[in-house]
Order: structure tokens, then sequence, then C-alpha cells
């Protein structure tokens, strides 16, 4: 879709400068103006049309397909030996604190952070993972210790409140496979293991709980992925949705058969209203970037202007029943108009179009 999208642009600007180029070439046989080897002038022959230049606000916008779901789903595996004895529902949310699956009836608790958990944490041990450890204790409410990368004896202390807490066996040490840390809270997607499986593979796969879309952009569409610019989100009712780009990251998408790989860029949206999204996964929307916007800016329609034989591009005047070729340079196109600024030129300024 956004491939056809960028070849129906790229044929409209082909088509319209090679229009300017015949224009040019055709002087008297087309609209009177000069070919591109005669000099500009003042001529009597008039434009069969003609447009005002005015003064207005310009915004380059273009529209682009989109996925709306709950973001990228993550696979999250069992660890160590066990029975599988209960698993969340396909679309609960599990928060820090909670049970994420229960292996032998015992918890497997998720937690907040950014490092996964890779051993084992007792008394003496130190590193970032136990201060990660520490400050989810914290936020959980547990206190008598100090949030540092030292797991003393009175963190000790307060895990073995936890462990009480979710009836565990109160150790004072936590096991590698008896937390799971994610960035925040959860929504299971699917399940990839049933209630009586052993807990050591696949359990469940899991993505974030707010529903976001997802554009995949092309390379040279890279100005329109701006991390925090304003887009709108059509939805398949017709509603339009104010959002955000929240993060734009760069994907590569393998090759597959004769297809090569590709480098896009993600951007991901989230709305203004939290709850725009609640209850939609899984469908296609359009996504509107703005890709530029001028204020108070001259502009004429792209179809006024003329190539010319020195290089650049000008406007054919229309004043006093006669005409002259005015060099322009050009700014921002958009909707059919672009951005102009010359000598003579300003806010109803008749120019000659063709018919």
């Amino acid at each position: 879709m956004s491939r056809s999208r960028r070849r129906g642009r790229a044929g409209r600007v082909v088509f319209g400068v090679a229009a300017v180029a015949a224009v040019g070439a055709a002087a008297a046989a087309g609209f009177g103006l000069p070919d591109r080897g005669s000099d500009a002038g003042t001529h009597s022959t008039l434009p069969p049309k003609t447009a005002k230049v005015t003064r207005q606000t310009l915004v380059d916008t273009q529209n682009e397909s989109g996925k709306l779901g709950h973001g990228d789903t993550r696979t999250l595996a069992g660890r160590g030996a066990g029975t599988l004895t209960e698993v969340p529902a396909a679309g609960a949310t599990v928060q820090r604190g909670q049970a994420i699956y229960r292996v032998d009836n015992a918890p497997v608790v998720l937690l907040y952070g950014t490092l996964p958990s890779y051993r084992n944490l007792a008394t003496g041990d130190e590193g970032p993972d136990v201060r990660q450890l520490e400050q989810n204790l914290a936020d959980l409410g547990y206190t008598g210790f100090t949030v540092d990368e030292k797991f003393t004896a009175s963190t000790a202390a307060a895990v073995r409140k936890w462990q009480g807490d979710l009836g565990l066996t109160k150790t004072g040490s936590v096991e590698a496979g008896r937390v799971v840390y994610a960035l925040g809270a959860v929504r299971v997607n699917e399940h990839k293991a049933e209630v009586g499986d052993a807990a050591g593979g696949a359990i469940l796969t899991y993505t974030n709980t707010t529903a976001v879309v997802t554009v995949d952009l092309d390379v040279e569409d890279q100005r329109l992925a701006k991390s925090g610019s304003a887009v709108t989100v059509k939805m398949p009712d017709g509603r339009s949705v104010a959002a955000k780009i929240t993060t734009v990251q760069t994907v590569i998408q393998p090759a597959s058969g004769n297809t090569p790989a590709e480098t896009k860029y993600r951007a991901t949206i989230t709305p203004d209203d939290a709850k725009a999204f609640d209850g939609l996964d899984q469908m296609t929307v359009t996504v509107g970037f703005t890709a530029g916007r001028k204020e108070n800016v001259l502009a004429v329609p792209v179809q006024a202007l003329l190539a010319l034989s020195e290089g650049g591009y000008g406007v054919q005047v229309v004043e006093n029943g006669a005409t002259r070729i005015v060099a322009v340079e050009l700014g921002l196109f958009a909707a059919g108009k672009v951005e102009v600024s010359g000598d003579g030129i300003g806010e109803g300024t008749v120019v000659g179009m063709p018919g």
C-alpha cells in the first residue's frame, strides 16, 4: 500500500516537471511562454488560466497503514523441574508481585526490571541484580533494608516476609527461577503449555498491557519517524484518534524467497487518551503523519511552476494585460501547492496556469 502511494506521488511530481519543461519548450504553440532558449521578458500573450498567490499555512501530510495491537510479543520459558499447575488466562494482566504462572502449586513471581534473573541471590551477594530485587521489595511495601547493591541480613529478613506472604518456604534467599523480570505489567497473549505439562519449556507469550499502533516505515520516509511527533489514527469505524509517536527503532525484515532483506523504521504510537484503544486488538488502521508545516507563507499551485533554461523554477506573472517570467525559490510542497518566494511575488499576485 505504501509503495503504490509513493509511486503515485513520484508520478505526479515527474509529470509536473515534465509538463513544465514541455510548456517552456512550446511557447507559441502552447501558452505563449518563452521557451528554454529565450530571454525572460514582458509578453502580451496571456495564459489560458490564472491563479492568485495566496498567503496560507501549508501542511504536508502522509498516510501509512499501521497495525493496532499490544506491541511486540515475547515468549516466557520456564526454568527448572516441576509440573505446571496454573497459567493466567489469555488476555489477563499480571502486575508486580503477582504470579505469572505456578509450578508444583508455588508461584513464579513477576517483578519489574531490565536485568533477567540469572542467579540465586542470598546474603553476601552484590551487584545490580541485588539492587533490582531490593527496589521491587521496597515498591511492594517491604521495609527494614537499604536499596543498594548489597544483599545483607536486613535484605534476607525482608525476603522472608515476602516469601511468607506468597506461601513459600521462608529461606531468606531467592532462587533464579522464582522470579521473572519485565519492564512493567504484562498482558498474557497466548498459552504455549497447559496445566500438567512439564514446566521447563515455553509456557506463554506476553505483550504490553496498553494497546498501541505500530507502523513500519521505509528508509526514505525516515523524516516521518520523529519521537514525540503528533499523528492522527483513523479507526475502521471512522473515528479519528489523536496520538503521538513514543518510540522509533530500526528493524531488519529478513529476506523471504526472492525478496531481499529490508531495513525499516518502526514507529510505536500511543493515543493521547489512554482509553481510546481499550478493548481493541489486531486491526489495521490508517496513520496520518505530518511531514512538514509552514505558517504564513506565499503559495501557488504546483502546476504554475515553469522550468527555467538557466536552472531552477519560475512563474509567469500576469499584470496589466502582459506577462513576465519571475524566478522563484521553492519551499514546502503540500496538497498540490508549493511555497514560493521571489522579487515582486506577493499575496494576490496573478500567475499563469496551463489550460
